[in-house]
């Protein structure tokens, strides 16, 4: 196998091309103030994306995707006017109503779990399917 043939078969995405967006997912909608906009996000491994998490301020939620972050790389994290770049993501924990943007690029196909931790049981939970 030369070295073309096996370069393009490591990424479906292209890293030149500017970040896709994903749907916006916003948490603690409903009556319930327990709904999520998007309960799963397809990507490519190999493209670059940028995802707003948003937080309606009805429910705090430490969200959290842990297999996710072990397996993509993050770019940065933008809150308000500020960046942040850091190698690796635990939580994102909204106390109040507020938003923040990933940019990452997945690595590994596989299913992964996000959700706001402790609210599990309660249905506030989605996945994230890199292929």
């Amino acid at each position: 196998m030369s070295y073309q043939q096996n370069s393009q078969a490591l990424a479906a995405g292209d890293l030149a091309n500017r970040p896709e967006r994903l749907e916006r997912l916003v948490i603690g909608t409903g009556e319930s103030m327990l709904g999520v906009s998007v309960r799963e996000h397809q990507m490519e491994t190999g493209q670059s994306y940028r995802l707003v998490i948003e937080a309606t301020g009805m429910q705090e939620c430490a969200w959290v995707a842990p297999g996710f972050f072990k397996n993509a790389w993050l770019r940065k994290i933008e809150v308000g006017h500020v960046e942040i770049k850091a190698p690796s993501l635990t939580e994102l924990e909204f106390e109040r109503e507020g938003e923040a943007e990933l940019f990452f690029v997945p690595i590994r196909p596989g299913t992964y779990e996000w959700a706001c931790a402790g609210l599990e049981e309660r249905g506030v939970t989605g996945t994230f399917i890199v292929r």
